[in-house]
């Protein structure tokens, strides 16, 4: 008789099923870790420098900007999956309500994160284009406006949202009221500050762009220009680009992203213009900051 103990095996099935539930939970905390560790791009207003934030949410598209008035904007928000990112980046610049929020038109790579962001915070006043669509993550959202008691004011060309002595928040887009492609609803925002100037294009396309071009030509320059439609050779045409002359460029894409984005037309029409480009598939989350006198302060989280 063998004096050795017989030891139980482990049905494989069991530790099959063991490894399925535990690999997951790991694979979360260690996700969740590395956003809680993620540099935060740090440049305090002390209510003298506007703060833009340009969020890495992928193929999608969100700002987050600080004003020098101590309120705040929001500018889209990515899709679902980057919503809790958005919220999270949000309260660790210290910000607990949002003055100002923007859905520059009904794609979900625009306003998927945007239910999420609604509900975790306070918020003040919201603008969307008169542009609709059937789509679940649209309804959703006009449901989380209703449930909070917001109201949807009217984003569209000639709106200003906020005007001062030094700071000017307005639409120049868009200009008409009917477009066959969602896209050219796209809710474009120039936010001055001083003598400095951004320009938030949404995903606008050559049609807005000439519109844009056609109603004022002046008021479209600006020093940072967030490209229109993740730099799609749809978007940034070289009249636009000449009428807004911006020295930077900053381009939302997801890395290897299937539709190819940002186009090396597009690409290479801003580097023949002398701008200097970022991108958030490169740089990672974006930040950019100026006085309105003296230029501008960047940070990337990747450099």
């Amino acid at each position: 008789m063998s004096n050795k103990r017989n030891k139980k095996k482990t049905p494989v099935p069991v530790i099959i099923v063991l490894l399925l539930i535990i690999i997951p939970s790991v694979l979360s905390a260690v996700n969740s870790q590395n956003h809680s560790d993620k540099p935060v791009n740090q440049i305090k207003t002390n209510g003298e420098n506007i703060v833009v934030h340009y969020l890495d949410v992928g193929q999608g598209d969100s700002e987050f900007i600080e004003l020098p008035n101590g309120e705040c904007m929001l500018i889209d928000a990515g899709t679902a999956e980057y919503s809790q990112t958005i919220i999270d980046d949000i309260e660790a610049y210290g910000y607990s309500e949002l003055d100002y929020v923007v859905a520059t038109h009904p794609h979900a790579d625009h306003i998927g994160g945007m239910r999420d962001v609604i509900n975790s915070f306070d918020v003040g006043e919201v603008y969307m284009p008169k542009a609709s669509t059937d789509t679940k993550t649209f309804e959703n959202l006009l449901s989380t406006i209703s449930e909070k008691g917001l109201s949807i004011n009217t984003a569209k060309a000639g709106t200003e949202v906020y005007s001062d002595s030094e700071l000017k928040i307005e639409f120049l887009a868009p200009v008409n009221s009917s477009y066959e492609d969602l896209n050219n609803y796209s809710a474009v925002v120039k936010i001055s500050y001083g003598s400095n100037s951004f320009l938030f294009t949404g995903d606008a396309e050559e049609l807005s762009e000439s519109e844009m071009l056609e109603k004022d030509y002046e008021s479209l320059s600006c020093d940072v220009l967030k490209t229109g439609h993740h730099g799609s050779e749809s978007s940034s045409s070289a009249e636009f680009l000449n009428a807004v002359c911006p020295k930077y460029a900053v381009i939302s894409c997801g890395a290897g992203n299937s539709y190819g984005h940002p186009h090396s037309e597009t690409v290479e029409r801003f580097e023949s213009a002398g701008v200097q480009i970022y991108r958030t598939d490169e740089n990672g989350t974006i930040t950019i900051a100026c006085d309105g006198n003296n230029g501008f302060d960047i940070q990337c989280e990747v450099e």
